[in-house]
Parts: C-alpha cells; structure tokens; sequence
C-alpha cells in the first residue's frame, strides 16, 4: 500500500489567473496539459564575497531544458505545501508558461564548496559558480548552453536586486540617513513623579519592565527575521558612523522599512544578520560550514508575521468557511497567528511533515498569542504581578494581576474592563490592541504599552466629552436605523507620558480609544487616553510651523492648541460612536472591522476625523463650547491635514487624511490661493464635512467593502494641492514627527531597589 501510495501521481494546488488559490488541486500531467496556472519555487543562491550566482546543470534525461545550466533551484509546489517548505527540500524541476514563481535569494557570505553538495543524478548533473553579471549578459544574449529567461521582464528584478545592494557608497548613504532622521524632532518626556505613592514608585520599575518586553513581540510581529536583525544592528552600532545611523534610524522604525517613505526598505540583505548553518550540507575539511545573511523581504509583506508570508485571501477564506463558528472567530480574532501544518518542523529542517499533512483539505492552523509568544508573556506576567501586589492603589493592583493573567489564558476581556475603570494618579495601558500591521485583513493585534502619570485638572475638564456621547450618537449625519441606542459615556484620561514601548514606530500618537474589541465596545463602551505632553511637542514643534508655511496670512492666528487638543478629544470620542456591531443587509450580524478587512484602519481613523470635526462644530451649536472656537477648530483642522498626509498613504492616518483634505478640496471647503498657501472656505466646510461624514458612517454602518475601496480608490491620493503642501514643508525642513526620549523612565529603571 505505502508503495502504491509513492507511486501515485503528484498533484498541484490550481490557482486563478491572478495568482489565488481556486480550492481545488489536479494532478500534475493533467495541470499540464490543461495549461493551469500552478505555482513553483526558484531560488538563487548568493555568494557575497564574489558576487557570483549558483547554477545547476540540468540532466541529459530531463524533459525540459535537457542538460542546460539553470538557476540554483527550481521545483513545483504540491498540492498543500508551502513555497518555504518546497525550498527546502528540491534541486531541480521544470519551468513553463503558465506558473507563478515564488522566487528566493539566499545570500551566503563566502560560495559553498561545491564538493558540499550531494547531486541527484536524475535532475543535476554538475553545478558551478558564476558572476552575476556573466549570467545576466548571458541570459540577454540568449546563450544556447543556458536555460532562458526574460531579464526584461520581472525575473530581471533579482538582478537589479543584486546590484541596489551594492551600489550606494558610505558617504551618499549617510547623507540620505541623515536627512531621513532630520524629519524626526528629538524630544525630551519628563513628567512629574511628585503625585505618586511610594509604593506606586516602587511598582513602577516592574511596570516599565514588563512594557519592555512589548518591544521584543511586536519586533517579532513585523517580521520572523527582525529580531536578529535588530540585534545585528544594535550590536554593530559602534563599527562606523554609518552603521550609527542605521541603528537610530532602525529604533525609530521598528524594522528595515521607513514608515513614512510608504514602507520603504532603507536597508537591504546586505545590512542583515550573518548566521551560521554547521551542518545543512556534505561536511568539508577546513570548512566551517554555511554563514548566510537572515534576509527580509524588499517589500514590506501585507501579511506582516501574523499569517504564512505566500498565504492569499482566498485560501484563507476557503479554510474559514470550513471552520466551526467558534473556530471561525478565533481565526479572525485579535489575538492569535495562523500557520501552516506543513512547516511545523521547518526550524529543525524536518520537512516530513509536508508529506504527513499533504491528507489534510487545508493547511492552515491557529496558534493563540499566548502560545505564540509564550517566553516573552510569561516574563511580562511576572513583572506585572510583582508590580501589582506592590501598589497601593486597587483599581491599579486589578488591572495589573488581570493583564498578567490575559498574557498566559489569551483571554483580555475582563483585564480590558479593568483598563477602562482604572483610577489612578499612574497610567497603564498594555497588551495587544491595534491591527494596522496586518495589512491583508486587519484582524491581527499588535503588543504596545503607555506608562503616564494623569494630569488630573486636565481630565476633570474633560468629563463632558465623554458625557455627551450618547448626544452625538442620537444626531450623527446617519439614517437612524444605524444608530445606537445605547452608548456609554466614555471615560476620559488625561496623561503626560513617561514611556512607550511595542506598536509605537514612526509618528507618534497623541491619543487612543480602546479597546477595539466590538463585545466590550458593545457592553461597556470605550476609554480614551489624551498624551497631552505629546500633544504639545507636536504643536509646538511640528503643526505651528506647518501654519506658518501653508496656511493664509490671514488665517494662520485662528491655529492654536486649544482647537488642535479639542479635536483629538472628539477625534477619539468618535472612534466609540458610529457603527461598530452591525446588521447587513442580508440579516447577518457581523462587525465593522469583520466587513471592511485591511480598508477599516484607515476609514475609520478618516471616520474619526471628520466626524471629530462634525461632532466640535455640534457641541459649539449647543453652547457646550465656546463659540469663538469653531474657525480655530476648522483652520488648525487644516494645518493638521498636512501633517498626518506626510506620514505617508501607507499608513492609516496618512490615508485617511488625505481622504479627507481631497474631499473638502474638491467641495471647495479649502481654497489653494496665489503663493500656494491655503485657506478654509467657512460658508463651504460645515456642509463638506457634513457630507463626508454621512458618507463614511453609511459605508461602514452597510458594511460594504465594495463602496469603502471605490471611496479610497477615488480620494486617497497624493493630489497636486498636497503635493504643493508638502514640498513647501520639504524646502523648509519643517520636521515630520518627534522622536521621543523618556529620561525618567531611565532613572526608574537605575535608580529603584529590587524588591
């Protein structure tokens, strides 16, 4: 039978012309012969210190391509693996028109000896080293002895890979370094500690500890890879001035990729981590064995570390709708990974298990956070709970044993009810609460904390924001079968921050509404928490300027704090008004985010935006505010345009920013003048943002995804007017966002005895 069974023909998973698994496989003969499209690997192996490229000679026996030198690895994927686990394991295969290639560059720092390698004879018949450039001016010239390849097309992209590596000297490469992190203002975080009891001083080292950790799983969130990468470049931060100002650059980002360069890689391969494999070939005498560079992709992946990096939509979705109800919610969930069956032994470079679960109708598995990132929870559990039994403040001691509790059961739901209820002079937010990493469905949460010590004159001015959200509720721009009848008055913290840690790269937030868990935005409502020391950096140092630069003469005294600080607050009492739980119209109960996938991120922050505006121009209508704040609200609305679009379209305050500003624009609510400066059209902006707002609540209350793209397709775009806004800013070197330090949390962390 185990015989029978090896015979049997291999089958291939068929996928669409767009590259998407159809749900179904054929046998490899029959994908053949039908001209499917079917999926295979190639990977090209490296040596840095001689820039050459690994090729194999193909055996006189194959049916293509018969003894002609080919790239480093080629092979088909069957049906149920993965394109990691095929490169894994093959060394030769065939190549036609109709496949999808996953394409690998494995770069090793010197060429493996070729008397490492054991050839199978039926597929290989030698190997050699060449130079990469020798191979491409072969391929060009269409040299007979060498399998073909269009160079002009997107295989000529690893070539052009190969030379981007390589190419940049030190001294233009610390310039564009340099000028990179001149868009960050350095700023120095010093709240007072005076308001705090001894023995909340005392927990506060465990606390800050604790957020620590959050810094080292949102690392591994990014990507596999950033972790050593991470340490590579910490480690090598002294080697030059270059490799100086790749760390600090790196610190910012979190990752290779610039966050306000849409993701731009700002480091290659060749920046990387050199590891060391002793033992993955035949060994060599005087060989120490295989060091290569721990590679991340060009491209940031939408998929970020929270799914298999070759996973599509549509397999997801087809091993979903196999699911029970529950399994099904905690594969959407916020708090698990998904993976693959076929790699469980990839680590060990075991490849058996491909063939074990190849029976399996899908691949896919869920892995809960608190098994994904065990050692690191496990660690924060205990600081957290060391911290909470030093307190002397309740509320604080419960949230502090409740998070420690979530970290190791997976379970955040009564820990994120203590959030909400905490009242304490100190502040603590933590554990896994944002998905705008995962760029595929934005399901997937990310780890982040913010210690603060609560301004508490600042707060008790606030109560009424949060008091009146059930008002603004009752008279969004909505048809009223979409509201909601009960919304809870969201409490409002005040806080100067003492430090941050996890989901925290690039722009800085000023404020957050959580938790976005639609059952306790459902039952209890939300909490908001106003970074006012961020807030005033970001004022002071970044939207002033801005003012100065694109906004009217005659317009640029109405920007002031005030109006910048009042529309965070509403900017963040909006994320709890407005749909959340919805009906579709088919009758099925479902969420916003479910619905929307990888567009909520950024609708909804353009939801809470101008709805922020909407609900500021109500409560001035109803005396709530005072009425001599409305056009300081809609101008510094305004400069505040500029300074989130330049976070960049990738991200999802940059898009729904622009979004935004493109609307009012092209409604004529703001005016591009004579000098390129702009200016707020005030009999034209209440109806603008009115508008925009019925627009963005009906999207999301339907749930409907088609509408929300076209919305985004149409108005996310770096129109002309931004462009003009932003060059300006560009020429006058006006910063992008603060780099914050946190000085006193340093000393808390030198300075407090062990417990």
């Amino acid at each position: 039978m185990a015989e029978k069974e090896q015979q049997e023909e291999e089958h291939f998973d068929v996928l669409t012309k767009t590259g998407h698994k159809a749900g179904f496989t054929k046998p490899r003969s029959a994908v053949h012969r039908d001209g499917d499209y079917h999926r295979a690997v190639h990977v090209w192996i490296y040596a840095e210190s001689t820039q050459e490229l690994l090729l194999q000679r193909r055996a006189d026996c194959k049916d293509s391509w018969p003894g002609l030198w080919d790239i480093s690895s080629a092979g088909h994927i069957s049906a149920g693996d993965s394109s990691l686990i095929t490169a894994s394991v093959t060394n030769g295969g065939t190549f036609i028109n109709n496949e999808y290639c996953d394409v690998y560059l494995v770069t090793t720092l010197e060429p493996i000896p070729l008397e490492a390698f054991t050839l199978q004879e039926s597929e290989v018949s030698a190997v050699k080293y060449i130079s990469f450039e020798e191979y491409r001016s072969m391929l060009a010239n269409k040299d007979p002895q060498y399998v073909p390849y269009d160079i002009d097309g997107q295989y000529g992209q690893l070539f052009n890979i190969i030379l981007r590596r390589y190419k940049g000297n030190v001294e233009e490469r610390s310039l564009d370094l340099q000028k990179k992190l001149s868009r960050y203002a350095p700023v120095s975080l010093n709240p007072e500690l005076m308001g705090l009891t001894d023995a909340d001083k005392g927990a506060l080292k465990y606390i800050i500890k604790a957020a620590m950790i959050m810094n080292d799983i949102f690392y591994l969130q990014i990507w596999y890879s950033n972790p050593s990468l991470r340490d590579w470049l910490s480690k090598n931060a002294e080697v030059s001035s270059l490799d100086n100002l790749k760390w600090r650059y790196y610190c910012i980002n979190k990752s290779p990729w610039s966050c306000i360069d849409e993701n731009e890689s700002f480091l290659s391969t060749a920046d990387s981590a050199i590891k060391l494999l002793p033992e993955v070939t035949t060994p060599v005498t005087g060989w120490k064995g295989l060091q290569y560079r721990s590679a991340f992709p060009v491209e940031k992946a939408p998929s970020a570390n929270f799914y298999p990096p070759d996973m599509d939509k549509m397999e997801f979705e087809l091993w979903k709708d196999s699911l029970t109800v529950d399994q099904r919610q905690e594969a959407t969930g916020f708090f698990s990974v998904i993976k693959r069956h076929c790699e469980l032994d990839l680590d060990s470079s075991k490849c058996s298990n491909a063939t074990i679960n190849s029976t399996l109708p899908y691949d896919l598995y869920v892995v809960p956070y608190s098994q994904e990132y065990k050692k690191f929870l496990a660690k924060a559990a205990e600081f957290l709970r060391k911290a909470g039994d030093m307190t002397s403040t309740p509320s604080l001691k419960r949230l502090l044993h409740g998070k420690a509790d979530a970290f190791l059961t997976n379970d955040y739901y009564e820990s994120d009810i203590a959030w909400m209820e905490l009242d304490s002079k100190l502040d603590i937010t933590i554990g896994p609460y944002e998905t705008y990493e995962d760029a595929i469905f934005g399901y997937k949460a990310t780890f982040e904390a913010f210690i603060g010590i609560r301004d508490d004159e600042a707060t008790a001015q606030l109560k009424l924001f949060g008091d009146y959200l059930q008002v603004l509720e009752k008279n969004l721009p909505l048809d009223d079968v979409y509201k909601s009848e009960d919304v809870i008055a969201a409490p409002i913290r005040v806080v100067q921050l003492l430090y941050n840690a996890g989901d925290v790269k690039g722009p800085q937030t000023v404020a957050f509404n959580l938790p976005n868990d639609e059952r306790i935005v459902k039952d209890r409502g939300t909490s908001m928490v106003i970074l006012k020391n961020v807030s005033e950096a970001k004022f002071k140092l970044i939207l002033r300027p801005i003012a100065d630069v694109c906004i009217t003469k005659e317009q640029q005294n109405y920007v002031d704090f005030n109006s910048f600080f009042t529309h965070t607050i509403c900017h963040e009492c909006c994320h709890g008004i407005g749909p959340h739980s919805i009906t579709l119209p088919s009758g099925k109960k479902s969420t916003v985010r479910l619905e929307l996938q990888e567009l909520h991120s950024a609708l909804e922050e353009a939801k809470a935006d101008i709805v922020g505006l909407w609900a500021v121009k109500y409560l001035i209508d109803k005396d709530v505010l005072p009425n001599t704040s409305i056009r300081s609200m809609y101008v510094s609305f305004l400069a505040g345009c500029f300074r989130s679009v330049r976070f960049g379209l990738e991200e999802a305050h940059g898009k729904g920013q622009a979004l935004q500003f493109n609307w009012l624009f092209e409604k004529g609510a703001i005016v591009l003048h004579e000098g390129d400066t702009f200016s707020v059209d005030f009999d034209k902006v209440e109806g603008a943002v009115e508008s925009l707002s019925r627009k963005i609540l009906t999207i999301q209350a339907m749930g409907d995804k088609d509408a929300a793209n076209e919305l985004l397709q149409k108005y996310c775009d770096m129109t002309q007017p931004l462009k003009i806004a932003l060059q300006k800013l560009e020429i006058v070197q006006v910063p992008v966002d603060i780099a914050p330090t946190f000085p006193i949390a340093d000393q808390v962390l030198q300075t407090s005895p062990e417990r």
